[in-house]
């Protein structure tokens, strides 16, 4: 049975957290030694996925993001949840082009981003009380040394 390792962290709405969350999950995921390509894709829709909390569900408001990372074996999976005004109709806001926020110059391309840059994407949403984003990617292969490089910097 494959070892799970999961991490989870809380962080504001501010706009620099955009980038605290890419960083969080380019260091969780080093274990799996992605290529460059694969941490790119894992970044931008990670990137997504927190820019439409900050701008679409909290409407830039203060607010409270959570981001869980999971690696199961060689996959991947990130969720992005918040507690803000949530998602009306989910298949509409996840056509391509659609935005609620043209006035801010969106391009409408966030799930689609994510769509495809992740292997699996899956949004839940309740009106007034939230999203949840789940985003899932199986990397090429597992690391030949992972187990060795875990044991020198005690991850293990």
């Amino acid at each position: 049975m494959d070892k799970v390792y999961e991490a989870a962290v809380e962080f504001g709405t501010e706009a620099e957290n955009e980038g605290f969350a890419r960083m969080i999950v380019a260091g969780f995921i080093a274990r799996l030694n992605p290529t460059l390509e694969e941490l790119s894709d894992i970044r931008t829709a990670v990137s997504e996925a927190v820019t439409n909390s900050i701008i679409h569900g909290y409407c830039m408001k203060e607010g409270t993001i959570r981001m869980v990372c999971r690696i199961t074996g060689n996959e991947f999976e990130v969720t992005v949840e918040d507690r803000g005004v949530g998602i009306e109709n989910i298949k509409k806001a996840m056509e391509p082009l659609y935005t609620t926020k043209p006035e801010l110059e969106r391009s409408g391309m966030g799930f689609a981003f994510m769509e495809a840059f992740m292997d699996k994407v899956s949004v839940e949403s309740t009106p007034g009380e939230g999203t949840t984003v789940r985003m899932s990617k199986k990397i090429a292969k597992e690391a030949a040394l992972s187990g060795q490089m875990e044991r020198a910097v005690g991850f293990d």
